[in-house]
C-alpha cells in the first residue's frame, strides 16, 4: 500500500488517497521540528480547542449533506466557490456510496479521513486507504481558493502526489488540527508562498486548524454542526496505520 505523507511542524504521517497510486505531500522538510511515529499522534495535548467559538462560513453554500456516525451527525456545507468538487461530492451521497463506509485513518490532532470503498465490510486488520470510485481513478482538478483554508472543520478532498495537485474521485478528510501560534503561521506563509487575513490568523490560533496543507489539498465544504463530534471521533483508539479499533461508519444523505 502507498500512503500520503504529510509533515507538519509536530509530526508526520500519511493518508491515503487512490488506489494504486503514490500519495504524497512533499511539503519543505525545514519547516519540521521533529517526526514522529504516527502512534504518538494519538496521545498529543495540541490537538485543537473544543470551546464553542463561533465563525463566520468561509465560503457561500447552497448545498448541506448529513454524515451520520455512530457518535453523533455531522452537518457539512458544500462550497459554491470549489464546484467541480462540490458536485462530484454530491453525486457520490446522492447515489449512496458513502453508506456503511468508514473513517478508516483517525489521528487525533490532525483529521479523520474516510471514502475508501474498501473499508465497507473490511475485516479487522485488513489494510485501507487504496480504493477509489473509479478503475481508473478519475481526479478532481484542483480548487484552490485564498479564502478557504484548513481551519478546524474544513472539509478537503485527500490526494496522490500528482504535479497538478488534483483530488480524489471519493476520499476525503475532516480537519481537526490543533491551535497555531504565530510564529507557525509565518512560517506557514513562507512556506506555501500566501497571506493569512487577520480573521484567518485568529480562527486558526483560537479553534485550530492544519493551515501547512493549504494550496495544496483543496478545500471544498465545512462544518457547520456537530464539531463536537469531529473530536470524539478523533479521540478513539487506533491500531498500527492509524484505523479506528471499532469501526466508525458513516450515513449520507443530501439536505438541501
Amino acid at each position: 500500500m502507498k500512503k500520503i505523507l504529510l509533515i507538519s511542524f509536530v509530526f508526520s504521517l500519511s493518508i491515503v488517497a487512490c488506489k494504486n497510486e503514490k500519495h504524497t505531500i512533499n511539503k519543505d522538510k525545514s519547516a519540521a521540528v521533529e517526526k514522529t511515529p504516527p502512534t504518538a499522534v494519538n496521545t498529543s495535548p495540541s490537538s485543537a480547542t473544543t470551546s464553542p467559538v463561533k465563525l463566520e462560513p468561509q465560503g457561500k453554500y447552497t448545498h448541506t449533506v448529513k454524515i451520520e456516525t455512530s457518535f453523533g451527525i455531522i452537518k457539512v456545507a458544500l462550497y459554491d466557490e470549489t464546484p467541480k468538487h462540490r458536485d462530484a461530492f454530491l453525486k457520490n451521497v446522492e447515489e449512496g456510496f458513502y453508506n456503511d463506509l468508514l473513517f478508516h485513518r483517525v489521528i487525533k490532532g490532525f483529521m479523520i479521513q474516510g471514502g475508501d470503498p474498501m473499508s465497507r465490510n473490511a475485516a479487522a486488520g485488513q489494510q485501507l486507504g487504496m480504493g477509489s470510485k473509479n478503475n481508473p481513478p478519475q481526479r478532481i482538478p484542483y480548487e484552490f481558493k485564498p479564502n478557504l483554508i484548513h481551519r478546524k472543520g474544513a472539509l478537503a478532498a485527500a490526494r496522490d502526489n500528482n504535479p497538478e495537485k488534483a483530488s480524489s474521485d471519493c476520499q476525503f478528510y475532516i480537519v481537526q488540527g490543533k491551535q497555531m501560534s504565530d510564529a507557525e503561521l509565518d512560517q506557514v506563509q513562507l512556506q506555501n508562498q500566501m497571506k493569512y487575513t487577520p480573521e484567518q490568523r485568529s480562527a486558526l490560533k483560537t479553534v485550530g486548524g492544519t493551515p501547512f496543507l493549504d494550496n495544496a489539498y483543496t478545500v471544498f465544504g465545512e462544518v457547520i454542526e456537530g464539531m463536537e463530534i469531529i473530536d470524539k471521533i478523533a479521540a478513539v483508539q487506533t491500531a498500527p496505520g492509524d484505523r479506528p479499533i471499532t469501526d466508525v461508519k458513516m450515513k449520507m444523505s443530501k439536505e438541501k
